[in-house]
């Protein structure tokens, strides 16, 4: 699928892939993908939406696609830790980053103990604390099982895959990862993030709309957009996407003007709302 691809050097090695255009932004976009996904399932539309303006690099984390499930429990900490390494490993950095759901909480870890791969951080739909979540979410977490994965991300993992029990395996540790291994993150630590950050996330998501206001308001400086949508639609996410691109459409222009604009900021495009104020695309 990838112009360039491969794996990291790492214990666990990660896949990769090199997309879009080298004669657009010269800084490339790191892409981390959600719980459940695989590269193509997360960004395929999106990466469709840049790729003629904008280098990217797309990673598959621990026990998706092409990654294997490793020996040692999922943990966003040692996933930001797998990242940088490949992103030393491959000589890029800073980077801008944009990572969704549980991408999204890599993202923030990455930016957190590896401050200087990170030139902008978008940061979408992600808790940093288990009250974030909507009513109902954790019980239904807990009584998930294999069969309750829908079948779109079974058909997008077993085709990079290859292994039929590799999307039963994937179920299993991000169903781990956040029952067992996401506690509550200080926010004394999600402070401590110092690149200029974009929060974003939608009305219908699965993350309270009040707990994204906290996370933007405790980052110095981030910016917070609110758009219409569900857990995903807005990026163009298989999972929660139709036929219909209107909210991914409506979404990239803000999420591209953030990662463009100096780090002092600049007028006119639009412009995502800060100062714990919603923006509405």
């Amino acid at each position: 699928m990838g112009d360039e691809h491969g794996f990291s050097s790492a214990d666990l090695p990660l896949y990769f892939e090199w997309r879009g255009s080298t004669q657009g932004s010269s800084r490339p976009l790191l892409l981390l993908h959600g719980g459940g996904s695989t590269i193509e399932s997360n960004w395929g539309r999106l990466i469709s939406a840049l790729e003629k303006s904008r280098r990217m690099l797309a990673v598959e984390l621990q026990g998706h696609g092409r990654t294997g499930p490793g020996e040692h429990a999922a943990s966003f900490e040692g996933s930001a830790d797998g990242v940088a390494a490949l992103l030393a490993e491959l000589a890029v950095g800073p980077v801008d980053v944009l990572g969704f759901s549980n991408g999204g909480q890599v993202a923030m870890q990455l930016a957190i103990r590896h401050p200087a791969a990170v030139h902008r951080l978008v940061v979408a739909s992600a808790p940093f604390r288990r009250d974030g979540m909507v009513d109902g979410f954790w019980a239904g977490l807990a009584a998930a099982t294999y069969a309750d994965l829908p079948q779109p991300y079974r058909e997008a993992d077993l085709a990079v895959s290859g292994d039929p029990g590799h999307a039963e395996t994937m179920f299993n540790l991000d169903r781990e990862l956040m029952l067992t291994g996401f506690t509550d993150w200080p926010e004394d630590l999600v402070a401590s993030i110092t690149a200029p950050t974009l929060v974003v996330a939608a009305d219908q998501d699965v993350i309270r709309r009040e707990h994204t206001t906290l996370l933007a308001s405790l980052i110095p400086d981030a910016r917070l957009l609110i758009v219409p949508g569900n857990h995903g639609d807005y990026l163009g996410e298989l999972g929660a996407s139709t036929e219909d691109f209107g909210p991914l459409r409506r979404t990239m222009p803000f999420i591209v003007d953030f990662l463009d604009r100096p780090a002092t900021g600049s007028p006119g495009g639009p412009q995502p709302a800060g100062g714990g104020q919603a923006g509405q695309v």
